[in-house]
């Protein structure tokens, strides 16, 4: 059996247990467990996220690790910005996004039994977004980990791109 049809056999059953599901809570009304549960909105991209990992893994799809991720993060994002009332963190909360990213390629890494190629593709993105977080936090009105001195970091980062420049093959 080859992989697409062993792919297509599992999201057909991946779908038809969901579907089920749905169908017999029409029936049943008490099975609509998450009724009960009081969630806040943001906690269903952390459940769709979970759904997107399993999804990948069944799948043997290590790339949907990577929105599954970028989903996953904004949910929480979501669910911090909801539990707190701090929206205004919006302006720079959306620096973390490439994080997200990167961590999700480093978990497809993880996953294709690559962690190496994982951190290597993903690490460099991580790093980017917490620089660009202290940065933008710092200066509109988040937690000032970097006080006056961000630009100075912005300088040490185009001068350790000039070397890397210098250094490369």
């Amino acid at each position: 059996m080859s992989r697409r049809q062993r792919s297509n056999i599992v999201l057909g059953l991946i779908l038809v247990l969901v579907g089920a599901w749905f169908l017999a809570q029409q029936f049943f009304p008490e099975l609509r467990l998450w009724e009960s549960l009081n969630l806040d909105w943001p906690f269903y991209a952390i459940l769709f996220w979970i759904f997107l990992l399993l999804v990948a893994l069944l799948l043997g799809a290590p790339g949907l690790a990577v929105p599954a991720t970028v989903v996953a993060g904004i949910g929480a994002l979501l669910y911090w910005q909801e539990s707190t009332g701090n929206w205004e963190s919006w302006a720079y909360a959306w620096t973390l996004i490439p994080g997200f990213v990167g961590l999700g390629l480093i978990l497809a890494g993880l996953l294709e039994g690559n962690l190496r190629a994982g951190l290597r593709r993903g690490g460099g993105l991580v790093v980017l977004s917490v620089i660009l977080f202290a940065v933008f936090a710092s200066t509109l009105g988040g937690p000032e980990w970097l006080g006056a001195y961000w630009p100075a970091l912005l300088i040490l980062i185009g001068a350790w791109f000039i070397v890397r420049a210098f250094l490369r093959r």
